[in-house]
């Protein structure tokens, strides 16, 4: 369903001024014209600032979209979709225009051109006049994506990450000659029906796992129900998502699952590692406490919505759990698995702190059976 919405929202940003019922317009992001001596050219670049960013002191990572006379909104729309439930940071979204009659020159015979352009001219003049953290991830579809390949590879002090679709290869001389302290990410998509670049993507997938760079975090996802013209969507939403991996709250489908990848310490490395890259103090945050609790309670799994409500009693005193509600569940929870001192605390704290509410009874009841029970 999420895919659903981004691919809508997609749809709904394709024109660029929207009319409103009051007749004001929506305007995404602006034109600006860089003259550059590297291209001997005048460049159209489209530059997306989040909602919110002329109020805030914080700077922003900056995703930059090749080929955005096609991609741009694009991109804008996966970042919004993606930002909403927190998968993503707010980033600053900019398109680099291309011409069709020559995009596979500068991104071919010229692409050191192109490289200077980029690196020389357009990430100073971002860095410059935006609020940026100097994260730069790119996305290249095509033939960008091959020139893509190469850039994150000869430039990982500048690059950050990179998405590339339909296309992709770096010989084995530049793969090897990878060198970096920093962790350096790329993500790789392509489907069976693009006949007409698989091999070179597949090719590339194995000189890469043949030398398995160090310090190279990579990923290559086939996605066949995809055609070459479509495909790319899907990679710049799957290839952010990959990047920020660690951004968001942990969330568990089971807690089979939570037990198998490592229970708590898997917690704590998880948000210690999620602190060193993206800040905080490493603490599990409560939107993971919450969710765990939840889930033993909707699972029935009394064993470990007991070790949950311990360990994450802190998160119990936030004002998510301030009402007869809350109370009242976790009384009925810990009477049905006769746990009656547990029964009693919740059913007494809901009771004399939420009275009349329309739990009442229900504790009043649970209140009578638990005492009735330790005797």
């Amino acid at each position: 369903m999420r895919l659903l919405y981004v691919f809508i929202t997609c749809s709904f940003l394709t024109t660029i001024c929207l009319a409103q019922e009051n007749n004001s317009q929506i305007t995404i992001g602006i034109n600006h014209i860089i003259k550059s001596s590297n291209l001997n050219e005048e460049r159209v670049i489209q530059i997306y600032t989040p909602n919110g960013y002329s109020e805030s002191e914080q700077n922003y990572p900056v995703l930059y979209i090749l080929d955005g006379q096609q991609y741009f909104l694009s991109g804008v729309s996966i970042q919004e979709a993606l930002r909403t439930p927190r998968e993503i940071p707010n980033m600053i979204v900019v398109g680099i225009t291309d011409n069709e009659s020559s995009r596979w020159t500068w991104f071919g015979d010229e692409k050191e051109k192109f490289s200077n352009f980029l690196i020389d001219e357009l990430l100073p003049f971002i860095n410059s006049n935006y609020k940026t953290n100097k994260e730069h991830i790119i996305f290249g579809w095509e033939g960008a994506a091959y020139y893509t390949s190469e850039l994150i590879l000869k430039h990982p002090e500048v690059f950050n990450g990179a998405i590339i679709s339909n296309g992709g290869y770096a010989s084995k001389e530049i793969v090897k000659d990878f060198n970096t302290t920093k962790a350096t990410y790329l993500y790789m998509a392509n489907s069976k029906k693009d006949i007409y670049n698989i091999g070179y993507t597949e090719e590339f997938h194995k000189v890469l796992k043949e030398h398995n760079p160090k310090n190279l975090i990579w990923k290559y996802d086939l996605h066949n129900d995809e055609i070459h013209e479509s495909l790319a969507h899907l990679a710049l939403y799957k290839g952010l998502k990959f990047y920020y991996h660690n951004y968001n709250s942990l969330a568990f489908e089971s807690i089979q699952q939570y037990i198998e990848l490592g229970g708590m310490d898997y917690l704590n490395t998880y948000f210690n590692e999620r602190a060193k890259r993206f800040g905080g103090d490493g603490t599990i945050d409560n939107s993971t406490k919450n969710g765990l609790i939840w889930l033993a309670w909707n699972r029935d799994n009394f064993e470990y919505f007991n070790l949950f409500m311990t360990e994450f009693k802190d998160v119990l005193t936030t004002k998510r759990y301030d009402s007869a509600y809350w109370q009242n569940r976790f009384g009925q929870f810990y009477l049905k698995h006769k746990d009656y001192q547990n029964a009693i605390k919740y059913f007494n704290t809901g009771l004399t702190k939420y009275p009349n509410s329309r739990f009442e009874k229900q504790m009043k009841e649970g209140l009578i059976d638990a005492k009735s029970r330790t005797d």
